[in-house]
C-alpha cells in the first residue's frame, strides 16, 4: 500500500519514502538498494518514452509504460511518482489536453526521484543496510515453501491471471532471493505490461 508515511528517510521523504519500500519488502534493506539501482537504470526516462508514444498516436503503448512505472515506483515507496501515475493510466487513451499536464507533472516528479535515489546511492549505503531485517532470511531459506510459490506463480502466469502481479508484490523478498533480483525484476515488468507469456518464459528459465 502507498498511504504509509516514511518516519527515517533522510532525503526527499515526500518523493522516496524508503519506509514504505522496505515495507515492501519484508525490510531487506539489501534488496532494497539493488531495486533502487535497477529502477535507476530502467525508468529515467519513462516518462519521455510515454509521451512520445502519445504524441505519435500509441496510446496502448503509452498506457503501458505508465502503468509499469506505477508498479516499480509502488515497489520503492515513490509515492509520488506512484500516484501520478496513477491518475495518468487511465487519461492516455482521451485527447492531449486530458493528459498533457499530468504527463508534465510526472516527468518533472520522476526527475526529482531519480535525483533523490541518486543521492542515496552515491552516498554511504551503510546507513540504510545498518539494520538488515532478519525475517526476510528466514523466509527465503524456507525452500520447500519458495519452490511451492513459484510453482503458483508459473500456474497463474499459464493461465494469464492477474493475481500474479499480487503474487510478485505481495512475496517480491522471498522471489527475488530465489531467482536474483534482474530476474526477479523481467518477471514483474513483463507481467506489469499483461506479457504473462514473457514473464513466464522467464520464470521457467530461472527455475530450470
Amino acid at each position: 500500500m502507498m498511504t504509509a508515511t516514511s518516519t527515517s528517510a533522510p532525503i526527499g521523504g515526500h518523493i522516496l519514502q524508503v519506509e514504505t519500500g522496505l515495507q515492501q519488502l519484508m525490510g531487506d534493506r539489501g534488496l532494497y538498494l539493488q531495486i533502487l539501482r535497477r529502477f535507476r537504470q530502467r525508468y529515467p526516462d519513462s516518462g519521455c518514452d510515454a509521451r512520445k508514444a502519445l504524441d505519435d498516436g500509441e496510446p496502448g503503448h503509452g498506457q503501458r509504460i505508465v502503468h509499469t512505472l506505477k508498479g516499480a515506483a509502488g515497489m520503492i515507496g515513490a509515492q509520488q511518482v506512484y500516484v501520478l501515475a496513477a491518475q495518468l493510466e487511465p487519461l492516455c487513451a482521451g485527447p492531449p489536453a486530458s493528459w498533457s499536464a499530468l504527463l508534465a507533472q510526472l516527468e518533472q516528479a520522476l526527475r526529482g526521484l531519480i535525483a533523490v535515489i541518486d543521492e542515496i546511492l552515491d552516498g554511504d549505503p551503510r546507513q540504510l543496510l545498518a539494520t538488515q531485517a532478519p525475517a526476510a532470511t528466514a523466509s527465503a531459506a524456507q525452500l520447500p515453501e519458495t519452490r511451492m510459490l513459484l510453482l503458483h506463480l508459473s500456474r497463474l502466469l499459464d493461465e494469464g491471471d492477474g493475481a500474479a502481479i499480487d503474487v510478485l508484490e505481495q512475496s517480491a523478498t522471498v522471489l527475488a532471493a530465489s531467482l536474483g533480483v534482474e530476474v526477479f525484476q523481467e518477471v514483474t515488468e513483463a507481467a506489469h505490461q499483461f506479457d504473462f507469456e514473457t514473464a513466464l518464459a522467464t520464470l521457467r528459465a530461472a527455475m530450470a
